[in-house]
This record gives C-alpha cells, structure tokens and sequence, in this order.
C-alpha cells in the first residue's frame, strides 16, 4: 500500500507542483489549504508523513507540529519562506524533522519525503536503558514510569539517537546530520541547545549526556 502523504498548503501552484511530483513517485496525496481541514485529515486519514506550510491562512505551521508532538513521531517536513536561522532553528524546536526554505527543487523534497519515510520504518516501539523508557509511539521519555519532560520532536530525537550509541562518543555534526536532516555547515549551536535542555531533563534519571571536549557528546551512565 503506498505511502499517505497529507499536504498542508494554501498556495495552489506550489500544492500542485508538489502534488504531481509526490504522485509520480506513487504516494497517496491528502491536500489541505488550512491548518483546520489539515487537522480534519490527519485525524481521518491517520498520514504516513506531514509536509506542512509554516505561514497559512489560520495560522502557523509550528503550532500544529507542537500539537502532534504531544502524542505522534509522525515524520513532518516543513516548507517555508521563512529563512533566517531563528525561524529555522524554531522550525525544528517545534518538533519538525525537515525545514526546507522556498524555492526549493522538487527533487529535493522528494528525496527528503524518502529518507524521512524509510527512517521512520527503521525506529522500534520502546527502548531500555536503565531507569529510562523510550516510547517511539507517544515520542515520551520516562524515568521510573514518570514523565522527565521530554516530549519535543528534537529533544526526543536526539536523546534517541545518543542513546542508541550508549558510551560512542558522537560529534554534534554528526547528530546534527542525522536529526536535522541537513548538512550543521560548521554551527553547532542548535545541537548545544537542545543538549543542554536534555541534560536538565535527565538530572532525574540514572543518565547523562557528557560533553568530550573538541569531539563530541557521549550518553553514559551519570
């Protein structure tokens, strides 16, 4: 069964363009104009993936993405004008996967819907580590079965991703690389960020995230 694909749009050139491109690959295509019917649909439809307008006519982008991180990892590729570094970095703190910035190729969002699809296949439900609990599913982050407070898309993802590679040193190009989605082009300040929240969030827990100087950041035990 191909992938649903739900299109949060309220330009039609650029719904249609994108649209077309999406179809030629095999997707099912879900078009939405507002931040109201893309909600409809994503209830309705339950998508496999979200490529979501941040400026629509009811509103912004980013609101709904904070929404669904309350409960999905459902994959979400935001398209934008919107290109300076705080509205990008914002873009991702809400919880989006992907920020691609007007004009973009039609191939490049195509293979980003690819890549974000094909990731998505590959994360499990739940995973252990000491007193911390994954759950990809609800995309929360427990300690001794009680909320620590992460539950934002990136904050989840890259605790995950450490985790993952529990005592591997990893370097914030690398973590940006693969969270992001996109080339850190020598600025780590986002990856610093959201690190420094984990770390508050896991003071809780049996874990830390420790910082190697020059080299990278290492999840281990505390």
């Amino acid at each position: 069964m191909p992938a649903k694909i739900l299109l949060v749009e309220d330009n039609p050139h650029i719904q249609e363009a994108n649209k077309k491109a999406l179809v030629m690959r095999g997707y099912r295509v879900l078009e939405a104009e507002t931040l109201a019917r893309g909600r409809e649909l994503l209830l309705k439809e339950q998508p496999d993936l979200i490529i979501l307008d941040v400026m629509l006519p009811d509103g912004s982008g980013l609101g709904l993405c904070e929404e669904i991180r309350k409960g999905s990892n459902i994959p979400i590729l935001f398209l934008s004008g919107l290109r300076e570094e705080k509205e990008i970095v914002d873009g991702f703190e809400s919880g989006g996967d992907v920020y691609l910035t007007k004009p973009y190729g039609l191939n490049v969002l195509v293979k980003n819907v690819e890549a974000l699809l094909n990731r998505s296949k590959d994360i499990p439900d739940a995973l252990v580590k000491g007193r911390l609990n994954f759950n990809i599913i609800s995309n929360t982050v427990t300690c001794d079965g009680k909320e620590t407070g992460i539950k934002t898309g990136k904050e989840f993802d890259v605790l995950f991703y450490l985790a993952k590679r529990e005592g591997k040193i990893i370097s914030a190009e690398q973590i940006y690389e693969q969270v992001w989605g996109q080339p850190a082009l020598g600025d780590d300040t986002a990856v610093r960020n959201v690190v420094s929240k984990i770390r508050r969030k896991l003071e809780i827990s049996d874990y830390t995230i420790a910082t190697e100087h020059g080299k990278g950041y290492v999840f281990e035990r505390g």
